[in-house]
């Protein structure tokens, strides 16, 4: 499944996922989580606990910096918050390929 990010938003096809910052936000606290889940064994792990790292800093920084606004954000952030989270999905993706190829 094909995701490409948009100022809007990351769209999957034509169905468009997020919206505002807060909703991306919410996102990255998720995919941290599942990302987090992938077994040690599993080759993407390593590439899973880097973005884990990326978004933990994004996140902080996001929280400690009173400059961004959060309802709209700044579209440098944006851009960079939408590359995160599309890597974490590719990232899971191809994680769930792997377990279905042992299994």
């Amino acid at each position: 499944m094909a995701m490409r990010g948009t100022t809007k938003g990351i769209t999957c096809g034509n169905i468009l996922i997020m919206g505002d910052l807060d909703q991306r936000i919410d996102l990255a606290i998720l995919l941290v989580i599942r990302l987090e889940r992938l077994s040690v064994d599993s080759y993407w792990a390593h590439r899973a606990s880097g973005l884990r790292g990326s978004l933990l800093r994004f996140l902080d920084q996001i929280e400690s910096s009173p400059e961004v606004n959060v309802q709209n954000g700044n579209r440098k952030e944006l851009e960079h918050l939408d590359q995160l989270i599309k890597s974490g999905f590719e990232i899971l993706e191809n994680a769930a390929r792997e377990i279905r190829l042992y299994y």
